[in-house]
């Protein structure tokens, strides 16, 4: 009996690396092969994998983005993948890359622009910038017991910002910061669709990264079996919910659910302050 029948996770059998690397499929180019040496070794089959599902479903697909201009630049396409297999606990999806060179991680929600969190005034002129950041920040401190729901604004916020800046050993000062807490809890930080190109509808490009987040799930679901660990819980905010749901295997994990942060109404999600006020990601890591 396959693994994922045995511990009851999935309606159907998984697709080992095994089968996929044996199917007949055009080239891959080696520009994008030669990127899957920066993600951790634990994902290196599973990305080869999930370009071969690219391959298979678009056989011009990746051929014509090896050789287009796409972000995230400087080799960072699968910079999320830095996080080891073994440690994702969470995975928080994104729709895609920002459509900024400087903004465009290769990282879900981590804003390449954004350096310092905090000013004498509240957040940042930078966070301030990136709505969504703004947002997600101002959720942590109402989930941190920081500042009343309803008062993320003005003196407040600004008291809060002072005492922040200040307690430099206890407060996480920057995005990396953030960034590096997250990373510390489990999360994969994953973006749908990996690339976004200025002349290309995005929603072409996530179309065609489908078979790839399929991928990745099923080599986490495959891992969470062989492990007898639990599936990681799955983060989706927006438009991003509606367009997984067409992929069966999305159903078999768990889920938290919400509003997209560039919302004001994510601010006070009692769920979302759930999931994150536990992790105290505010608090700078020892």
């Amino acid at each position: 009996m396959p693994p994922l029948y045995r511990y009851g996770r999935l309606p159907f059998p998984p697709m080992s690396t095994a089968t996929l690397a044996a199917t007949p499929f055009p080239a891959l180019p080696a520009a994008l092969l030669d990127l899957i040496r920066s993600a951790h070794p634990s994902w290196h089959p599973a990305l080869r994998a999930g370009l071969e599902a690219i391959q298979r479903a678009d056989p011009a697909y990746l051929g014509v983005l090896a050789q287009d201009d796409y972000l995230p630049t400087e080799g960072r396409l699968f910079a999320a993948f830095r996080q080891p297999m073994d440690q994702v606990r969470y995975v928080l999806v994104g729709e895609g890359p920002y459509p900024r060179a400087a903004s465009a991680t290769g990282v879900c929600f981590m804003d390449g622009a954004v350096g310092s969190l905090w000013s004498d005034k509240g957040l940042s002129k930078q966070v301030n910038r990136a709505t969504s950041l703004r947002n997600f920040m101002k959720m942590l401190l109402v989930a941190d017991g920081r500042v009343p729901a309803g008062q993320t604004s003005g003196d407040a916020l600004a008291g809060i910002a002072v005492q922040a800046q200040a307690d430099t050993a206890g407060t996480i000062q920057t995005l990396a910061d953030l960034q590096d807490n997250l990373t510390a809890h489990g999360f994969l930080l994953l973006n749908a669709s990996l690339v976004f190109r200025a002349h290309v509808a995005p929603v072409k490009d996530a179309r065609a990264w489908k078979p790839f987040f399929d991928t990745v799930l099923r080599a986490l679901a495959e891992h969470g079996a062989q492990q007898a660990t639990p599936l990681p819980t799955l983060v989706l905010w927006g438009r991003i919910a509606e367009q997984l749901d067409s992929l069966p295997l999305v159903q078999s994990f768990p889920r938290a659910v919400a509003e997209h942060p560039y919302n004001l109404s994510f601010i006070e999600h009692s769920g979302m302050q759930q999931l994150f006020g536990a992790m105290r990601l505010l608090e700078k890591r020892p």
